[in-house]
């Protein structure tokens, strides 16, 4: 094999000879090095040398390059050394001339070094095959028995389906056999029931999807491999243990879609199946909960935890034992939604005018003169400048004085509305409210609203009312409430790209499930202009082409925003399209039925529509509903069957005429305008098109002044312009920008990740506190122990308050009566508050008041006042605590500044408050399990006073 030299472009050497590692490379201008290094080879300067690593020729003279023999981690371990080498500014050896003015481009170093591990792993691949497929074939023999069972499900009569499933119920009931001995016969039976129902069979891989959702482990399967069909074989296996099964969802819409579709299946097989919807008052929520399987959101599952540990009757709680939940779209809740804790609030004192003057003074601030905006953490910081004009502006000597400390908070979340948060991309504005438009689906969140009083400060800016602020009654973060279920699945199309985070903070593996048909979509290289005008244009030429030739487009957008603005360009153009973002959100179904139709362009925020197949030559179902409408007609007439089935024909004539002609255009066109910050959303939007082995193509087209590049790489830009001598309206395919994408991508990923631990991290101290809290209050609610529960906190009041008032008799005994309402003699009080205090006379005498009280109310009803008591007090001292906890958030990373560890000082000031908390509580309930008033059962009350009216 041989290589041509990279400084002597007219001798040719050997690989293993070449000393400077040299490869064939184009050698023009755009991809020159930096500047010019003394080569190798002949040790002359030449300027047309295409970075030769000339820096490392001297050590690497006399050894031989390996081809492709590294190990990925051997490769990481040997970029840490040269990145130290590098860092220490050793010296070259002495042999070797080295150029003053070379620089080494670590990044391109690191995907080399990389690259050679990588070599090594498809090696071993193909030599032993990778994990994941090992995996995959060990779920064979569980395949083949299903399979095998095939003709007895078969066999079985509508009744025999029933009788099974309750005989399944009742033996792992008693302990007589268990959900993975079951497994191949209920996989079986859930499949024949799926034929019967809806004319449709569990395909051999989605068997083996749904052994890995059993299992708990994560299973990412292409977009139109059926995962809602796939979850149908779990879910109804682990019904079978008598406990709730979740199915949890994005949106309502696919919540009630789902268990629609799928109910025909459980009720064959004899398990109960229902859905939650965000609009479902409590009292409708309590037979869902009941059912075996019930489908709902994140959000909803979520809060209705919080929710029904807020309530004060058992029966007023909806949500069963966390037991089995499947995520879907696992990626999006777990990873995209897992930096948004859910939070219940309820209104607290607020300061309009205070906002109204915070926007005033923000709008008359200057960037980089007042303050500094942070895109990357989307933050504002005030600078000195900028706090002595806000001072003036306000009216106010001085913010640090008494009275003024929040200013600054309001003003610069006002800066932030004005400066980070824009109209139509992180919020839209409808009927005079502020809606939040979620980044990563684009859809509107309604009824959600920023906290910390963010949200006002967008009203304010908008000019719109200003709603009342909130301060938070209940929280967990989805992390800590998915990692309560015994048992967590999840499903998705991309999961590969955060198997790390999934595995690390969910205890999840991943399996990729192999497709039933072979992808055969054609996924191009992406095509770079140098601004956005450029790229608009190009995609508009582009759109035209393919709409010309009958082609459909889906192109996908990052914002609201954008898909507008691309939309307004179409429109110029004369093309016609539909828009699919959160302002048309109701109209989502018909639009991604038509997507896949002969001609169709969609312009789409990145996630819209996701959970919903874009089938080729159009939707068979939405056309053949379209199809009866016209004819006045509805599935289910008994009297025009005949006139359906002809038209149900017709309808499926012209479907199947309509794919075959869009698949010999080439199937479904996903264009991007802009890549994601995260490639797993580019990944997602790929997918869309070449589902079940249909033809299909993907592209993304970019501009180097696009969102991601601008934020990451501002004045790298501006020097590839230049060095790549870009001209206008002229692409480039250079796999430098696709590096630099990449690594940007990778760093927005990594940013992401470390918020969501960093979320993690802090919530965990909560979590505990959380539980500890919510499990005291479930056992008071359901009545266990109250009595009990109530002699140690007053036991522990009683202990605390005597060691606070140790020698002072006297001032233990006024705090005695006035606590508890009873008289306690002064040797009592002084046994309390010697220097070796003796409790047990003051506990005799509290003991004695207690039985009295009980007698007088009788033991029901004494019961029923400590649980009162101990709720109210829970609930109270928990609220303050929550908001005590949000203080302390918000200040705890100034710690930093005094050289110590934020983490490590809000977990000690978080347990104190926890333990402040507890005393609280203690206190309360002492002061008024004694003197609460009690009136007499409704039963035993007089009966009500007539109005003035009836009486004589």
């Amino acid at each position: 094999m041989v290589r041509r030299c990279c400084g002597a472009s007219a001798r040719t050497w050997g690989w293993r000879a070449c000393p400077c590692w040299s490869r064939p490379r184009p050698t023009s201008r755009s991809r020159a090095c930096p500047a010019p290094a003394a080569c190798c080879a002949n040790r002359t300067r030449d300027r047309s040398c295409v970075r030769c690593w000339s820096v490392w020729c001297g050590a690497r003279a006399r050894a031989p390059r390996r081809a492709r023999g590294f190990h990925r981690a051997s490769a990481e371990s040997i970029l840490s050394a040269l990145r130290e080498r590098g860092h220490r500014g050793s010296p070259a050896p002495s042999f070797a001339p080295v150029a003053p003015r070379l620089s080494m481009d670590w990044d391109n170093l690191q995907d080399k070094l990389l690259s050679l591990g990588e070599g090594l792993g498809l090696r071993l691949k193909d030599w032993f095959g990778s994990r994941n497929e090992r995996l995959v074939r060990g779920l064979a023999p569980l395949v083949q028995r299903t399979n095998e069972l095939e003709p007895w499900a078969k066999g079985l009569s509508a009744e025999q389906f029933h009788a099974q499933t309750a005989q399944w119920k009742a033996d792992i009931a008693a302990g007589k056999t268990d959900l993975e001995a079951i497994l191949p016969d209920a996989f079986a039976l859930t499949r024949e029931a799926a034929r019967r129902t809806l004319g449709l069979r569990h395909y051999d891989v989605q068997l083996v999807g749904g052994i890995v959702l059993h299992r708990g482990a994560i299973a990412e399967m292409m977009t139109g491999e059926g995962k809602t069909m796939v979850a149908t074989l779990p879910l109804y296996l682990n019904a079978l243990s008598g406990k709730s099964c979740f199915l949890v969802t994005v949106n309502d819409y696919l919540a009630r879609r789902d268990a629609s579709w799928m109910g025909p299946i459980y009720d064959y097989l004899g398990v109960s199946c229902g859905f939650i919807q965000s609009d479902m008052s409590a009292v409708e929520r309590v037979p869902v909960y009941a059912c075996d399987i019930v489908y709902g959101t994140n959000n909803e599952f979520g809060f209705d935890y919080l929710r029904d540990n807020m309530k004060n009757r058992v029966a007023e709680q909806v949500q069963r034992e966390l037991t089995f939940a499947i995520v879907d779209e696992v990626d999006s809740i777990l990873v995209d939604e897992a930096r948004t804790p859910l939070i219940i609030s309820g209104p607290a004192e607020d300061a309009p005018d205070k906002y109204r003057v915070a926007d005033q003074v923000a709008r008359r601030l200057e960037v980089g003169t007042h303050f500094e905006v942070k895109e990357k953490e989307r933050a504002v910081s005030l600078l000195e400048a900028g706090i002595e004009r806000a001072e003036k502006l306000v009216g106010v000597e001085s913010f640090y004085t008494a009275g003024n400390e929040d200013w600054p908070h309001y003003i610069e979340n006002a800066l932030r509305a004005h400066h980070l948060y824009k109209r139509d991309t992180e919020y839209v504005v409808e009927e005079g409210e502020v809606i939040i438009v979620d980044e990563f689906t684009g859809r509107k969140m309604t009824g959600r609203r920023w906290s910390d009083g963010l949200h006002q400060a967008v009203e304010t800016k908008e000019g719109l009312e200003i709603r009342q602020e909130n301060q938070t009654l209940a929280t967990i973060t989805f992390q800590n409430y998915f990692r309560m279920y015994k048992k967590l699945a999840g499903m998705t199309g991309t999961a590969m790209t955060e198997a790390g985070e999934f595995l690390k903070i969910y205890k999840l593996d991943v399996v990729s499930v192999p497709t039933h048909r072979p992808v055969v979509r054609d996924d191009a290289d992406d095509v770079v202009y140098r601004t956005e005008a450029e790229k608009w244009r190009s995609i508009t030429k582009e759109v035209r082409r393919a709409h010309d030739e009958g082609q459909p487009l889906l192109i996908g957008t990052t914002s609201i925003e954008k898909s507008e603005h691309l939309s307004k360009i179409l429109k110029e153009a004369g093309i016609p399209h539909e828009v699919l973002n959160a302002k048309n959100h109701e109209r989502e179904a018909s639009i991604v039925a038509k997507a896949g139709e002969k001609g169709a362009v969609t312009v789409s925020t990145n996630m819209a529509g996701r959970g919903t197949d874009i089938k080729l030559g159009g939707n068979f179902e939405f056309r053949l509903r379209q199809a009866l409408e016209k004819a006045g007609l509805f599935e289910g007439q008994p009297d025009k069957l005949a006139e359906i089935d002809a038209i149900r024909a017709e309808v499926r004539a012209q479907c199947d005429k309509d794919e075959a002609e869009v698949k010999a255009l080439g199937g479904l066109y996903v264009l991007g305008t802009e890549r994601h910050e995260a490639r797993r959303i580019d990944n997602q939007l790929r997918g869309r098109s070449g589902r079940q082995g249909d033809p299909g193509t993907s592209r993304f087209y970019l501009s180097l002044e696009d969102d991601l590049m601008r934020r990451f790489y501002k004045d790298w830009v501006k020097n590839a312009m230049l060095k790549l001598g870009m001209t206008e309206d002229v692409p480039i395919e250079s796999r430098m920008v696709s590096n630099a994408i990449r690594r940007a991508q990778k760093k927005v990923e990594d940013y992401h990740f470390e918020i969501r631990k960093h979320l993690l991290e802090y919530d965990e101290v909560m979590d505990q506190q959380r539980k500890t809290i919510y499990g005291v209050r479930q056992d008071v609610l359901e009545g266990k122990g109250t009595r009990e529960r109530v002699d140690e906190m007053v036991g522990g009041s009683l202990n605390r308050n005597a060691a606070i008032f140790s020698g002072d008799a006297a001032g233990f005994g006024g705090w005695f009566q006035r606590t508890f309402g009873v008289e306690a003699p002064a040797q009592t009080c002084a046994a309390a508050t010697a220097k070796e205090p003796n409790l047990q006379p003051a506990l005799d005498a509290l003991n004695e008041a207690y039985a009295r009280r009980e007698t007088d109310l009788g033991a029901d009803l004494m019961r029923q006042v400590e649980r009162y008591v101990l709720l109210t007090a829970l609930d109270s001292r928990w609220k303050d605590h929550l908001h005590a906890i949000d203080a302390l958030k918000q200040g705890i990373g100034l710690r930093g500044y005094a050289q110590r560890d934020p983490k490590n000082e809000y977990k000690k000031e978080a347990f104190e408050l926890f333990q402040k908390l507890f005393a609280a509580v203690e206190d309360q309930v002492a002061s008024v399990i004694l003197r609460l008033e009690v009136g007499p059962p409704p039963s035993q009350r007089p009966p009500p006073r007539p109005p003035a009216s009836a009486r004589v």
